[in-house]
């Protein structure tokens, strides 16, 4: 099978990572990937968000399958481009991924479907702001309706930090504080059958302690030890199951990978959000431990035929990524800076611990160069998550990168049976 990966971050390198070791890909490509990617995979310099580009390009390769990555080239009908020409495309169409591209819709959806949420006004004033603000109180969750590279979201007890964030964008959701652990939980669907992956923890916050800005993830870890084992089927059956239904009885069928971020509140589990596709970096540890081939389990959502694919299958261990972020990160990143000790870990940690490459280049010089603020995913597998944690954390030992930050806690309390408070 040929396949065309579309975007350049540590999500797309996890895929490629996933789908070179699937003896069923016989050609591998990617646009327009990066420095780790292009280790992998055919790469190719076209814009991800132009569809036509797209297509074009994977009309040329001869790609049986492509799998668009990012959201904002879902948002802008990338899918729907590609399916046009003829070619399967994994990614829900323009209208599907607005799940993730409007919060403002995504509430919507979910209040037809009985979905369970935290309770929210939408905001197109200073005004209907401030009076959600005062409505709702601390702690404050201001998340701009569109999309935002994952730094549109403010929880603060700040209300002068609440009002700027609302001030800044031109639509704002506020909504309730969900108290409670957070979790996330993927999915693949081709809009009718709905197939749950295993669940994961990420870290938004950029220090330890969960203290500092909000990023787009700073970690992530699977299994989660401490989660109910009937936990997976509940959302499948409360959470994923009436989104689908819901966005194919509206005639914008959702086929793709659909993310749930969910609380586990008191009153049971609430969704925090929906996003339209793989999310960072929690794909790194779930495809980690997925021991069925990917490229047939996309190409059956693709294709709508995932209603007679084999149930998935997962490894027993536990995997754990650390993502290395650049000076300056979430705020100003910088970029530019030579990373070494890649090779390092290569030689000295085997299998155990490999690098997934997110914002990386390579300069005139042929060196790798950072190139964005969540530069390197260094993920590890184990046999649980303590051995995990172990060689995760040996091999980021070994990368150097002037300036760089990491969180040293990744995993930590799970590792020391250290359960989750639900407040």
């Amino acid at each position: 099978m040929r396949i065309l990966v579309i975007g350049g971050g540590a999500r797309e390198h996890a895929l490629c990572h996933a789908l070179s070791r699937d003896i069923a890909v016989s050609e591998l490509h990617c646009a327009p990937g990066n420095a780790g990617i292009a280790e992998l995979a055919d790469c190719h310099p076209v814009d991800p968000l132009d569809g036509q580009a797209v297509a074009t390009l994977a009309l040329r390769l001869g790609a049986e399958l492509v799998v668009v990555g990012p959201e904002a080239p879902l948002v802008a009908g990338v899918a729907d481009a590609v399916r046009a020409a003829g070619v399967a495309a994994f990614g829900p169409g323009a209208e599907a991924a607005r799940l993730e591209g409007s919060k403002a819709f995504a509430k919507d959806v979910m209040a037809a479907a009985g979905v369970p949420t935290a309770r929210a006004h939408v905001c197109a004033t200073p005004a209907e702001a401030d009076a959600a603000l005062a409505e709702f109180g601390p702690p404050y969750v201001v998340k701009d309706d569109g999309l935002a590279a994952g730094k549109g979201v403010v929880v603060t007890e700040d209300l002068a930090v609440a009002t700027a964030h609302a001030r800044s964008c031109e639509r704002v959701v506020i909504e309730e504080f969900l108290d409670g652990p957070e979790v996330s939980l993927f999915a693949v669907t081709d809009g009718e059958t709905v197939l749950p992956l295993t669940p994961a923890q990420d870290f938004k916050r950029a220090f330890d302690a969960d203290q500092g800005p909000n990023t787009g993830g700073m970690g992530a870890y699977s299994p989660l030890p401490w989660a109910d084992r009937k936990l997976t089927d509940e959302v499948l059956r409360t959470v994923l199951q009436p989104t689908v239904d819901e966005l194919r009885r509206r005639g914008t069928p959702f086929s793709g990978l659909l993310y749930a971020g969910l609380a586990l509140t008191r009153r049971g589990v609430r969704v925090v959000e929906f996003n339209a596709r793989f999310g960072d970096p929690e794909t790194q540890v779930v495809l980690a431990r997925l021991e069925t081939p990917l490229a047939g389990l996309l190409r059956a959502a693709a294709v709508g035929e995932l209603a007679g694919h084999p149930p998935l299958r997962w490894s027993e261990g536990s995997a754990v990524t650390v993502v290395v972020a650049a000076d300056g990160y979430p705020a100003a990143p910088r970029a530019g800076d030579p990373i070494e000790g890649l090779e390092a870990i290569r030689a000295e940690d085997g299998p155990g611990a490999y690098v997934l490459h997110a914002g990386t280049r390579r300069d005139e010089a042929g060196r790798v160069v950072s190139a964005g603020g969540r530069v390197l995913s260094v993920t590890a597998i184990g046999a649980d998550l303590t051995e995990a944690r172990e060689r995760a954390y040996r091999a980021v030992g070994r990368i150097e990168l002037a300036g760089s930050h990491h969180r040293t806690d990744i995993a930590a309390r799970a590792a020391s049976d250290q359960s989750p408070t639900i407040e």
